[in-house]
């Protein structure tokens, strides 16, 4: 059968290159679509082509809408996918049979995204998704940024640094290079206070403060608030949503601030990781020598290393 097809497609070949040289003898010359559409007939009906239409339903995955869990609250949705029959087919022509190998797919977005959910907190991405996010609470710790800036670059991993207002004044040089490195930057308050015993107004006041300190250094306006220490209440989250930002915790901890040894750290990290994972470190000692053997790990594990808005975005 496969030989059959290849034979008439060669004699198709030949018979479109003759019409197309002998121009009395094209009827089509004048017309290009109308050849387009010819060329498109043959396509459609060639068996592989409708053997693809056929199979792509098995394949296709249907896209999740973003939703609140019980206990993980805000999570995103996840992108669907559709079998593009079309390119499916000239991946697959030149051989004349059905691969599932060279099927190509488009991706399908969700009707429900994050932004349209109401307030919320969030604390990792798709829980199907391959995907893992340091974040990076700075506002002590200067001295191991360059370390930690070093094995990033080395390892060609984007981060997410949560700011404090307070530092990023003191170290614009630092916090421009952050920036300028592809590393994404949050906001993680003014002066690490209790964000939960505060009042509105000075709730507000922290998280814009921050906010215009980091936009004026780097002409970014931070996207994601991560409240000092994982405290907030309903009152910050709302604010937060107020100021079209997201509060941001975490899943996984690598609780460096005790000064844990490299190996306990990675161990705290690797037996709790899962896809979507948030991965929450400060610039310790602990972080600036085992960050290097972390990432490692982490990528043998088949994880995709990204900043919190690739994490919580619904592309697969």
């Amino acid at each position: 059968m496969h030989h059959f097809m290849k034979y008439i497609h060669i004699i198709i070949f030949v018979f479109l290159v003759i019409t197309t040289w002998n121009n009395s003898y094209n009827p089509f010359l004048d017309d290009s679509s109308k050849q387009q559409e010819w060329m498109e007939t043959i396509k459609q009906e060639d068996p592989l082509y409708q053997e693809i239409k056929s199979r792509s339903e098995q394949y296709n995955k249907p896209p999740q809408d973003a939703y609140i869990d019980r206990v993980w609250k805000k999570t995103p949705g996840r992108n669907g996918l559709k079998v593009n029959i079309g390119k499916s087919y000239e991946e697959m022509k030149e051989n004349q049979e059905f691969d599932e190998n060279k099927l190509v797919f488009d991706q399908v977005k969700p009707k429900v995204s994050l932004e349209s959910l109401p307030a919320s907190p969030i604390y990792r991405g798709h829980p199907e998704k391959n995907m893992v996010a340091l974040m990076i609470n700075v506002s002590w710790g200067t001295e191991y940024i360059p370390d930690i800036l070093k094995i990033l670059k080395k390892n060609n991993v984007r981060a997410t640094f949560f700011l404090e207002g307070k530092w990023a004044k003191e170290h614009a040089e630092y916090t421009k290079m952050i920036a300028k490195e592809g590393h994404l930057i949050g906001n993680h308050a003014y002066n690490h206070p209790n964000m939960a015993r505060m009042t509105n107004q000075q709730i507000t006041d922290q998280i814009a403060k921050t906010n215009e300190i980091i936009e004026a250094i780097t002409e970014q306006k931070p996207a994601y608030f991560a409240p000092p220490s994982g405290s907030f209440s309903d009152q910050v989250v709302d604010i937060a949503d107020h100021l079209q930002m997201e509060t941001i915790l975490w899943t996984v901890d690598t609780i460096d601030w005790k000064k844990p040894s490299v190996s306990v750290m990675m161990n705290r990290v690797m037996t709790n990781i899962h896809p979507g994972a948030t991965i929450l470190m400060h610039p310790t000692p602990s972080v600036a020598r085992g960050l290097d053997s972390l990432i490692k790990s982490i990528k043998s594990k088949d994880y995709k290393l990204g900043t919190l808005d690739k994490l919580l975005s619904t592309e697969r």
